[in-house]
């Protein structure tokens, strides 16, 4: 049997016990916000890992957030809307292929500057009132930002955020997570065709696969112990701090 070091002994000894016990620590909070809100891994990981584990960004946050997304499907998948479903996942497609084009032809940070931008207009708007249904184009639209900027940042929530936030929680985290299982997967071809998904961003995604799970875990309870209005609120007040926390980054 090959042993783990014999696969991934090169990158283990560059990862330090610290290290990897931050990345892990980071990955089971955003795995718990995720499973009681519909979003935050991506929000808080995406942001942090920029900052301090560059490496992980954006494939093994990605590579670790379909199995997660997929989770969070499936543990209310009778409550999916596969209306507002299906309307997501086709803008995110088709944002997704635009961001492999877009990434091969322009700055990634001029991208990012320019998503985040608009979605703190939507945050804005948002707070003072402006009533975001989720019909079928705002949706498209949503999931069409979306997959430009999870491609790109790994962190697609906020346009779903601003999108969704009137949905019921159970059906917001449901739809959600079936859209991000998607997505997600379709990033990760698109970042595997630009060469931007290889062995060690492989061997990262695995390492973190464990702490994923344990914060999964521990947002099933929490998760029946929100409210509707709470759920909106965080979902403005994560697109709000990641969008910001992007725009920093790149300027």
């Amino acid at each position: 049997m090959v042993s783990l070091y014999a696969l991934f002994g090169s990158w283990l000894d560059t990862l330090s016990l610290s290290a990897y016990l931050c990345m892990g620590l980071m990955v089971l909070v955003g795995a718990a916000m995720q499973g009681v809100g519909g979003l935050g891994y991506a929000m808080l990981c995406a942001p942090l890992a920029a900052l301090y584990f560059p490496e992980l960004v954006p494939g093994p946050l990605l590579a670790v957030g379909a199995p997660l997304a997929l989770l969070a499907y499936l543990r209310e998948r009778q409550a999916l809307d596969v209306r507002v479903a299906a309307a997501a996942l086709a803008g995110r497609v088709v944002g997704t292929a635009a961001a492999a084009v877009l990434l091969s032809l322009v700055d990634a940070d001029g991208l990012a500057i320019f998503f985040a931008l608009l979605i703190l207009s939507g945050v804005a708007l948002s707070l003072v009132g402006w009533k975001v249904a989720p019909t079928v184009n705002n949706l498209s639209v949503a999931g069409l930002f979306s997959g430009v900027m999870g491609t790109i940042t790994a962190a697609g929530g906020p346009p779903f955020a601003i999108a969704m936030q009137r949905l019921p929680p159970a059906t917001l985290r449901s739809t959600l997570g079936m859209v991000f299982f998607i997505g997600t997967l379709v990033s990760l071809a698109a970042l595997t065709w630009v060469g931007r998904m290889g062995g060690a961003q492989w061997f990262y995604s695995l390492a973190l696969l464990p702490w994923m799970l344990a914060g999964f875990s521990v947002s099933t309870a929490l998760a029946r112990k929100v409210s509707r209005d709470r759920i909106r609120h965080w979902l403005l007040g994560t697109a709000l701090v990641s969008s910001l926390v992007i725009l920093w980054q790149a300027l």
